[in-house]
């Protein structure tokens, strides 16, 4: 009876020497997520202590512990505001626009290059697509005001050359969302379909060759077979991107607004920067994106709820 509880004294590992040991076994994979572990505690976990100045009247000098405690001031002054809805209804409408329009572009432009055959000038077409990414939004404001300006713009070059008026596109509330979100298409673009084409990569390329046997186009090859191997991608990718419904590019509007279009422009980040930092009422700038995150927290619960009762894989 002894020897038997020694054997098992022995032959099994106690937990926290079981963790250690498979810590060093892999330390080198811990190494290599280390710095994006770091990046989350520093810039994700650690600033949410700030949330607690949504529920204070922030004094600077007093520091956030010692701040007046106000509860839920802010947030009824918040939705109480005049402007509240105005600026809901533009951050979801820009939003929407961005899902009908921009997210399936990437999904589209990753299969068209996908078919292309002739692997230099596939990666010469990435390249190029890709390029966009990495330009600043002053960039890319700057070039659409010297492509549509009403003055300089080449657009109303043209328009004015074929003897009609020229067209305000940057002053029109009319065009200012579409403006957006082709700007969102042109920048963003090639940039997303590098997740859509890592996983059209893993689809077994015995399917096509099963499939040109059976006859099938590339069409059907697409329909059948590439697009139900990324639906799990397209349905986690749809689901973060309903997360972020209540954010837009503070950057991109701020340097497309002007007084002209404010009413159709001004969205909760626009707000945030001009209440928080502009007028010193930080409380109300966290509020603000305090409620953002909320807004985005129950959007992803709701669209993963749906999705994984229609049968397919939610992200948790």
């Amino acid at each position: 009876m002894q020897s038997t509880a020694k054997l098992t004294t022995k032959g099994i590992a106690k937990p926290h020497s079981r963790s250690w040991t498979n810590l060093a076994r892999h330390k080198y994979v811990y190494l290599l997520a280390l710095p994006g572990a770091l990046y989350f505690i520093v810039f994700k976990f650690a600033p949410m202590w700030g949330l607690v100045l949504a529920f204070t009247e922030y004094n600077p000098y007093a520091g956030i512990s010692g701040s007046e405690w106000v509860g839920m001031k802010h947030f009824v002054e918040l939705f109480t505001d005049p402007n509240f809805y105005i600026m809901l209804r533009n951050t979801f409408a820009i939003n929407i626009f961005g899902l009908i329009f921009m997210f399936p572009v990437p999904i589209v432009l990753s299969l068209m290059l996908n078919e292309v055959r002739h692997e230099a000038f596939k990666r010469f077409n990435q390249s190029i697509v890709y390029l966009p990414h990495f330009l600043s939004w002053v960039v890319v404001v700057s070039l659409t005001f010297f492509i549509l300006s009403s003055d300089v713009g080449i657009v109303n070059k043209v328009i004015t050359g074929w003897g009609h008026e020229s067209v305000a596109f940057l002053s029109n509330p009319n065009y200012f969302w579409a403006l957006i979100t082709a700007q969102n298409m042109w920048k963003e673009a090639g940039w997303g379909t590098i997740i859509f084409l890592a996983a059209m990569a893993g689809v077994d390329p015995q399917r096509y060759e099963a499939a040109v046997v059976d006859g099938a186009s590339r069409w059907r090859q697409i329909w059948h077979i590439t697009l139900p191997a990324i639906r799990p991608t397209i349905i986690i990718l749809l689901i973060l991107r309903l997360g972020h419904m209540a954010d837009v590019g503070f950057e991109q509007v701020l340097l497309m607004m002007n007084p002209l279009v404010s009413s159709v422009g001004e969205v909760f980040d626009t707000y945030a920067y001009s209440i928080g930092v502009l007028q010193g009422k930080v409380s109300i700038g966290v509020t603000v994106g305090m409620f953002k995150g909320v807004v985005g927290l129950v959007l992803v619960m709701v669209s993963n709820y749906i999705v994984k009762k229609m049968g397919h894989e939610g992200i948790y």
